[in-house]
């Protein structure tokens, strides 16, 4: 089954949204299914390097995600929100994340046979 995971919030927004989030991708991913993840808003931080965790958190999400591309897990990342959103605006974002569309989003949301936001 392919399902895409949709990213919206900013990762350490003091919630643990973004954390639940990635490990339900992981579980998905152990049970073999297809998973895409899309960044947008607040959430492109996710994907830079500059992005560090809170002292205290005891989980590194960048760190997450990335284990997740060295899985094959398709990385893409809201282009427009590199400059509009997130507190670290204008940073690029780290290998294996790619930079796409909203075009691109649109396809992926027409091929998945599951769609989940956070």
């Amino acid at each position: 089954m392919k399902i895409l995971v949709i990213f919206n919030h900013a990762p350490y927004d003091g919630s643990d949204l973004t954390y639940n989030g990635l490990r339900l991708v992981n579980t998905l991913l152990d049970k073999g299914h297809e998973l895409r993840v899309f960044l947008m808003n607040d959430a492109v931080d996710l994907a830079r390097d500059i992005c560090k965790k809170p002292e205290g958190y005891d989980q590194d999400l960048g760190a997450v995600l990335k284990e997740l591309i060295k899985q094959n897990v398709s990385v893409k990342v809201c282009g427009s929100c590199m400059a509009r959103c997130g507190i670290h605006k204008n940073h690029p974002y780290f290998d294996g994340a790619e930079k796409s569309t909203m075009a691109n989003l649109a396809e992926w949301v027409e091929s998945s046979d599951k769609v989940l936001t956070f």
